[in-house]
């Protein structure tokens, strides 16, 4: 779940200025590698992919069926283990990681159904996943977002 949140907000603003965590090929290696992957080219270009696709799903955009494409020959493979049953997930090796983010985006929505969301401050550009048990969270951070957002409120109620 967390190389999921941390794919989605991988593309913030700050400042006013757009940062992309994978936009560059060495700040892209490094993201994808500090989350398992291998940090090639072809791994850079499906995660930017996925988390475009991920996030216009998450806004409520584009159907979950847009993430179809991203799952195009994977399988899992079941092997029965001394433990238990063990699944194996086979995917080309570049696709892995993006493969990993899009079946914990399906595991989320299932086991915290509406729980995944971006913030509601417009301005903002990242998601949050509400933990609480009010399901009632609405900003990514609320010493900033949810503060500003309260005092864009209270001005405009004042004038």
């Amino acid at each position: 779940m967390d190389a999921l949140l941390d794919l989605l907000n991988s593309r913030p603003r700050v400042d006013g200025e757009e940062q992309d965590a994978l936009g560059a090929p060495a700040e892209g290696r490094r993201w994808a590698r500090e989350h398992g992957g291998e940090g090639s080219l072809a791994e850079l270009a499906l995660l930017r992919e996925a988390r475009d696709v991920l996030q216009a799903v998450v806004r409520g955009e584009s159907s979950p069926a847009a993430l179809g494409p991203l799952l195009e020959g994977v399988h899992r493979t079941p092997e029965a283990t001394p433990d238990g049953l063990r699944w194996t997930l086979r995917t080309p090796p570049h696709a892995r990681l993006a493969v990993e983010t899009v079946l914990a985006w399906a595991d989320t929505e299932k086991q915290l159904p509406g729980r995944l969301r971006p913030c509601a401050n417009d301005e903002c550009r990242l998601f949050l996943l509400d933990r609480s048990r009010a399901n009632r969270a609405r900003w990514c951070s609320m010493a900033v977002c949810g503060n500003r957002e309260k005092a864009r409120r209270h001005y405009e109620r004042n004038r």
